[in-house]
């Protein structure tokens, strides 16, 4: 029989291809640290979003997955770069004109517009963690307020002053001949402002490893980089962090990927070794258009786990990473029905089965049962018909249905009951648009309804599907498939929905007669 971890070296699923890689850097030799770190990043300009929240999910799958192959101890560092400087006010905070008040300020430096913490950074960077944590990660946050003020970044700074030309060299030949004149990895930190400046670096001193600047009112000024007196660039402190905490292994977005050669380099040039990278694809809105913190276009975590289960947004993140996805409301069920399915499958699968289907790696390789009995499509449509104001709305239905089910017996189903009726009720029912039927629909629905009165198969849901499917077939719609759109867009107001056979059982017999009838006579 193999293995758990033969099995892993030689799965194709995209965790344990990158864990191999991580792998290989120590195939000669243990890390001198001790463990293999693994980082993500946070740039705490406005509140946290999915795709901040899928950093640390895809890496901590990953990492998950390296501990099947390895023996080496593994941690995970969540850095949040709260010490840049606040370039613009976002959108969708309070208080924008005492934010704009404190702009190019480090974000640990602005107040809190939402007066819950001691700075901005400080409530975007417990948001992050709040969400972190609702998804049980474990990981290490290290705010970069604290890594410079605390010295524990002064060796690499001091290191970057002694080797400034070489990271400049690096810097300038990415950029555009007038950004050049005026380009310096160091960021000083005025010490009656207290903003970040981007001002031109006079005079570098290797030896007492300080910066001399004139501030904008022209002021000569000359600051130790230590200390947090000084910060870096974006880019330089990319590598550079690499460099100082010796990061194994750091994914990002495909907007990041052209500069990866500059994070490499500079951190190379700062004595470290460059770790692993993954580009994922980036995340769009309804529009297609890249999220945004800042925009807050995209869904935030607590507007997913509003409608859905927390493993279902995970199941979400696991599919393909490298292409790019919209993440908007209607992904929404499809993920949860999905997720269910692949929990379904995973108790009948080998161990390369196991290994390579999402909720492994969703669970750390200990996946629960499923309980949905019905589907989250299928309670949504019920929703829709039901009227139901709660989840006890469906639940009579739901026992019709399958008998042995119940919210103690199926927690699973009983939240993603009250899930689709909040769900149904915010984004389903607002966009519905009921139409008539045409004359061959009509004739076909009433055919259906006088079978539905005849029928004594029960709730078979099966059965009833290829009963409706006859109706469909013999009323000469082509392809059958505008036969179910006619029955979604005339009964439901949607254009697709679940199995209609399946509705028929879980709404029943008689409901379902009624709905048509209704329909028939213009009262939907």
């Amino acid at each position: 029989m193999t293995s758990l971890r033969d099995a892993a070296m030689n799965s194709k699923a995209w965790p344990f291809e990158e864990a191999r890689r991580v792998l290989k850097r120590y195939e000669k030799a243990p890390p001198k640290k001790g463990y293999v770190l693994f980082e993500t990043g946070y740039g705490p300009s406005g509140l946290p979003h999915i795709g901040t929240f899928g950093e640390v999910q895809r890496t901590t799958m990953i990492r998950r997955a390296f501990e099947i192959i390895s023996d080496i101890p593994t941690r995970l560092f969540c850095f949040s770069d709260d010490l840049d400087g606040m370039r613009k006010v976002p959108d969708n905070v309070p208080q924008p004109e005492m934010l704009r008040a404190n702009l190019q300020k480090p974000l640990t430096s602005v107040p809190d517009p939402f007066g819950e913490y001691a700075s901005f950074g400080d409530h975007n960077n417990a948001m992050l963690r709040r969400f972190l944590d609702t998804f049980g990660f474990e990981y290490e946050f290290i705010s970069a307020t604290e890594f410079y003020r605390s010295g524990r970044f002064d060796d690499t700074l001091r290191l970057a002053v002694e080797r400034y030309e070489q990271i400049m060299e690096i810097m300038l030949a990415s950029l555009r001949e007038e950004r050049q004149q005026t380009y310096s990895c160091f960021l000083p930190i005025h010490p009656e402002t207290g903003r970040v400046l981007y001002v031109p670096i006079k005079h570098v001193d290797k030896r007492a490893h300080t910066v001399t600047f004139d501030d904008e009112t022209g002021r000569e000024w000359t600051l130790p980089v230590t200390g947090g007196n000084v910060k870096l660039q974006w880019k330089p402190d990319f590598g550079a962090r690499w460099a100082a905490l010796d990061v194994d292994f750091e994914m990002y977005g495909k907007d990041h990927s052209t500069n990866t050669p500059i994070y490499d380099g500079i951190c190379e040039v700062l004595g470290g070794r460059k770790p692993e990278h993954f580009t994922y694809e980036l995340f769009l809105d309804e529009q297609g258009q890249k999220i945004s913190k800042s925009k807050g276009n995209g869904l935030t975590i607590d507007e997913w786990l509003t409608y859905a289960s927390t493993e279902s947004l995970g199941y979400f993140m696991y599919q393909k990473p490298k292409t790019a996805k919209r993440l908007w409301w209607d992904v929404i069920p499809k993920a949860v029905d999905e997720y269910h399915q692949q929990l379904k499958a995973f108790a009948e699968q080998d161990t390369a089965g196991k290994l390579a289907n999402p909720v492994w790696h969703i669970h750390g390789g200990k996946p629960p049962a499923s309980d949905m009995v019905v589907p989250f499509a299928m309670l949504l449509n019920l929703a829709s018909v039901a009227g139901a104001k709660d989840k006890s709305g469906l639940w009579g239905f739901i026992r019709r249905y399958t008998p042995d089910a119940s919210p103690e017996a199926n927690p699973q189903l009983d939240q993603a009951a009250e899930f689709a009726v909040r769900y149904f009720t915010d984004h389903v029912a607002p966009g519905r648009v009921f139409r008539a039927p045409s004359g061959t629909e009509r004739a076909a629905m009433e055919d259906l309804v006088a079978r539905l009165r005849a029928w004594d198969g029960g709730l078979d849901a099966e059965a009833l599907q290829s009963m409706v499917f006859a109706v469909g077939k013999e009323h000469g719609f082509e392809p059958l498939r505008d036969w179910f759109t006619a029955l979604y867009e005339v009964l439901l107001g949607a254009s697709q929905g679940p199995r209609f056979g399946g509705f028929i059982a879980l709404y029943g017999i008689d409901e379902t007669v009624r709905l048509i009838e209704r329909a028939l006579s213009g009262a939907a």
